[in-house]
């Protein structure tokens, strides 16, 4: 089933484009009153989300036998984040308390404290407690102990109490040289970077200070931390520019630093401000995401540059990249800017990738081992899929995309049951992933009409592109049959999933269409992240985004692909994305196999656009709330599509 062609919103009046809006898009409700129910249809399921996970897992720990054991669920809050980032997250104090009762530290090459044999935490008989702290789990997810010297713990600020945590007389005299060793090293690393920001001069600082912001902008949600003080762009108490507080806003700590001098800053924030320079300057705002959830620091920020550059160099053919000469701000920012240059140039050589850990917002990058024969299994499945379904035939996705660009005429004219070559090629991509991936759900995004944006480019119409809405992009889902099970067993309810991710996909379309045009002032006002370029695997996703909570997406792989429209190159212009609701995470070689599926839909996008360019009529009208509804709950959509246009057009026509 085909959607009607797009219709001219320059045109249409307020009254009618208001009508349109009132009119319900959900599958179950299409060509109905939008926002007439009395209350959602569906709602969060008990425990669902991060406040539940953090429930569970100090349940977990209180149950696991004692302070040692308990530390081990608290730092994997139950197995759904790595250990060390938890512990990475540690302040001084509880890093040194760490230390000195569990011998856990996140540093590598350290040995272990003599306080850590078994049993030292839990009451030596050979060493008798001379001091009673705690242990606990912070609502923010963080790990926290009462070490000696502090006031208990704020039972408010705890997910459900604390653990009595006995120290020996040996533990507490390892804290206190780990406690000594820490303050001194910290002390060196605030002058480091008050020496370092001394020398960028007043005009410097600002210029890094417009690189912060500006980053902290364009990039996803983050939660750093500086010893007990946070900084986010996030929920809670925003202190940083995003969603919430706009730059220059006085309440953002960034911007408050701006023309005040360098010694009334706090050690907090010289060390905040260097350590994102650092980070942006490696691989540009998204790896400010691979700190989320842990402290930011230099020595933090220094073994997180080092564990890049020992990657990188060990890639196939990477470049000798020397360490940082010295512990210092200057050797850090030459290492930090070396890494930046090298990963630019690793595409269509190397395969980076990052993993998400969502209960954190966390994200590692990684660089991918060569594709193995499961990704080779899967590539060969969707190739027979499509030679047979497409005018297409070959082996490989450069074989089909190959003989694509032979003739690519077809791709503008009808296909199937499709009003396009280009859909046809779309959803069959997408279904023959959904199958061969064994996902709950598969999907991909992209522009609707590829002549009216190529007509945009020429004309230089950079305001106009950025205030179309998200009805300009489309977003095929095809959900697994299985996967009615997460939905009641019911088609429908399916169906409003798939819409909602739909519509979702569409606006991160829009999202991230400003950040490939060109930096007018049209576009610097827009709201936009920085285009996605490289691919994820993301683990335990359902905690925090309220849209994945509810329609349960749990593990997932995002396969972003560059397309150039009209000349100009435009990053994560399409996706690929597959998702689980439960079972098995996505391992590597799923998200290797994945992203030559997306590279597929990216060049034969690419074709399309240059049909467009050329003069055809490329347009994609199917995927709409009518066509999921169809497809997924077998309803016929026509007639309630056709009330809703009707509805419009009476009011329309009324005005």
């Amino acid at each position: 089933m085909t959607a009607p062609a797009p219709r001219d919103e320059s045109r249409e009046t307020r009254r009618a484009a208001n009508a349109r809006k009132r009119i319900s898009r959900r599958p179950s409700r299409l060509g109905s009153q939008a926002g007439a129910t009395p209350k959602p249809d569906r709602e969060r399921e008990p425990g669902a989300g991060f406040t539940g996970l953090l429930e569970r897992a100090w349940a977990r720990a209180r149950q696991a036998g004692g302070p040692r054991a308990a530390v081990g669920v608290l730092l994997t809050l139950d197995g759904h984040v790595p250990a060390e980032v938890q512990l990475r997250a540690l302040g001084t104090v509880e890093e040194a308390a760490f230390k000195a009762l569990w011998g856990l530290t996140w540093r590598t090459g350290e040995p272990a404290a003599d306080a850590a044999a078994d049993g030292a935490a839990d009451g030596d008989e050979d060493d008798e407690p001379v001091f009673t702290g705690e242990l606990a789990l912070a609502r923010s997810g963080r790990v926290v102990v009462r070490a000696p010297s502090q006031p208990p713990l704020r039972q408010r600020d705890l997910v459900g109490g604390s653990l009595r945590v006995p120290w020996s007389g040996r533990a507490v005299r390892t804290y206190r040289r780990e406690l000594a060793a820490a303050n001194a090293r910290r002390a060196d690393e605030v002058a480091h970077c008050r020496d370092w920001l001394a020398e960028q001069g007043d005009a410097g600082r600002d210029e890094l200070l417009d690189l912060a912001t500006e980053a902290a902008l364009r990039t996803a949600p983050f939660v750093l931390y500086q010893e007990e003080k946070q900084y986010t762009n996030f929920r809670d108490q925003n202190n940083i520019t995003g969603k919430t507080l706009f730059p220059g806003h006085p309440d953002c700590a960034l911007s408050s630093l701006r023309g005040l001098p360098l010694d009334l800053w706090s050690d907090h924030d010289v060390q905040l401000l260097v350590c994102l320079v650092l980070l942006i300057r490696s691989a540009g705002p998204g790896r400010v995401e691979e700190a989320n959830g842990t402290q930011l620091g230099l020595d933090h920020v220094a073994a997180m540059l080092e564990r890049v550059r020992r990657g990188y160099a060990a890639a196939p053919g990477g470049p000798a990249i020397p360490r940082a000469a010295a512990p210092d701000v200057a050797a850090l920012d030459t290492l930090a800017t070396t890494l930046g240059t090298v990963r630019k140039a690793f595409p269509g050589r190397v395969q980076l990738y990052r993993e998400i850990h969502g209960a954190l917002m966390h994200k590692i990058e990684r660089v991918a081992a060569p594709p193995a024969a499961r990704a080779h299994r899967y590539e060969q499945d969707i190739c027979a899929r499509l030679s047979e379904r497409l005018p297409l035939a070959g082996g490989t996705f450069e074989a089909l995309a190959d003989a694509a660009a032979e003739a690519p005429q077809w791709l503008a004219r009808p296909h199937g049951a499709f009003g396009s070559g280009l859909e046809s090629l779309v959803y069959e991509t997408v279904a023959a992933s959904a199958d061969v991936f064994r996902t709950d759900f598969a999907m991909s995004r992209g522009m609707r009409s590829l002549p009216t944006l190529v007509a945009r480019l020429r004309a230089e119409s950079w305001a106009e592109i950025c205030g179309w809405d998200i009805t300009r992009y489309f977003c095929c889902v095809v959900p697994a049959p299985e996967a009615r099970r997460h939905f009641g067993d019911s088609a429908t309810a399916m169906a409003d999933a798939a819409w909602a991710m739909s519509s979702r996909m569409q606006y991160n379309s829009w999202h991230f269409i400003a950040g490939n045009l060109p930096r007018t002032e049209e576009v610097l006002a827009r709201d936009h992240f920085v285009p996605p370029t490289i691919p994820d695997i993301a683990f335990f996703s359902d905690q925090h985004h309220h849209g994945h909570v509810t329609n349960k997406v749990r593990f997932s792989i995002r396969s972003p692909q560059a397309v150039e429209v009209a000349g100009r190159r435009f990053n994560g212009f399409v996706d690929l994305r597959l998702l689980r609701c439960d079972g098995t995470p996505f391992d590597e070689q799923d998200l290797l196999a994945a992203h030559r599926v997306s590279g597929l839909v990216g060049r034969v996008t690419g074709l399309a656009a240059e049909l467009a360019a050329a003069g055809e009529p490329v347009e994609v009208t199917a995927f709409d709330a009518g066509w999921h509804r169809a497809t997924i709950a077998g309803a016929p959509a026509a007639a309630q599509a056709a009330g809703a246009a009707g509805a419009a057009g009476r009011a329309n026509g009324r005005s």
